[in-house]
């Protein structure tokens, strides 16, 4: 386990060197933030019909997606797809480590580096200047952070499993498409998933997605009481091991067949 933790440490520092990166992520969240919370304070504005989040709720759902966007699995490593398209990936297969365990090491400071450099001013930005809510109780912003780390993890286990298909599809450009829609729309990024229509909610509360923004986020809220808490948690746990199981698959059987390009 050293050397993966050493693997995650020296992955994140050489992430937090890309700071010009960081603070054009960090404008753009914001700009992108005060449009959505337009739109949504217009919906509300426009209707009298009972909703199943208060405005300020919505507002404070939609700063904490913005603040916590990079920790989506939204994008590959784009250094693995520059060995895997050059053949460097050669070099990979005779690390004295497990590679997986590697990949997923990687993957978890590639979605935890970018995302602190913008989530504290962010998160800072938003309850100066926006009025953000803070966590309705102790219990809600402990659970918060736990079901937070969940969500990482979750990530970064989905991140991995888009990786290792790399060694089918060379660029992953369309499978990493695919999921970022399905992120996108199903996770509660695009719109909060308790607005979602009812008969939709069985379906959407079994899938993945919603372990990475929404259950987190409600439990901030308090809209998931913190007595429900083991369950959202075995949710996101049951998930995370779907995803490593179905990646560590893939990649021993992509391994049986590998054929090392470029170079």
């Amino acid at each position: 386990m050293i050397s993966y933790w050493a693997i995650v440490s020296a992955r994140f520092r050489s992430l937090l060197q890309y700071r010009s990166a960081a603070l054009a992520g960090l404008v753009t969240q914001i700009v992108w933030g005060m449009i959505r919370v337009m739109i949504f304070q217009a919906f509300y504005s426009s209707t009298n019909a009972e909703q199943p989040m208060d405005g300020s709720d919505v507002e404070t759902y939609i700063w904490l997606g913005q603040a916590f966007l990079a920790a989506l699995p939204w994008n590959i490593d784009t250094d693995l797809r520059s060995l895997i398209r050059s053949g460097g990936i050669g070099y990979e297969l005779i690390r004295p480590v497990d590679l997986y365990t590697y990949w997923l090491s990687r993957a978890l400071s590639w979605r935890t580096a970018p995302m602190v450099m913008r989530a504290i001013p962010l998160l800072i930005f938003a309850f100066v200047v926006m009025g953000m809510s803070p966590p309705v109780s102790w219990a809600a912003a402990a659970a918060f952070f736990v079901s937070m780390c969940a969500a990482i993890l979750l990530s970064s286990a989905i991140t991995t499993f888009l990786n290792v298909t790399m060694l089918w599809t060379i660029t992953g450009d369309g499978v990493t498409q695919m999921t970022f829609g399905l992120v996108l729309i199903f996770s509660g990024m695009l719109v909060p998933l308790p607005l979602y229509p009812d008969w939709s909610q069985p379906i959407i509360n079994a899938m993945p997605f919603r372990g990475l923004v929404d259950t987190p986020y409600r439990l901030y809220l308090g809209h998931i009481p913190v007595s429900e808490f083991a369950g959202v948690l075995a949710h996101q746990l049951v998930w995370i091991l779907a995803f490593i199981v179905a990646g560590r698959l893939a990649m021993a059987r992509a391994l049986r067949r590998v054929v090392v390009q470029g170079g």
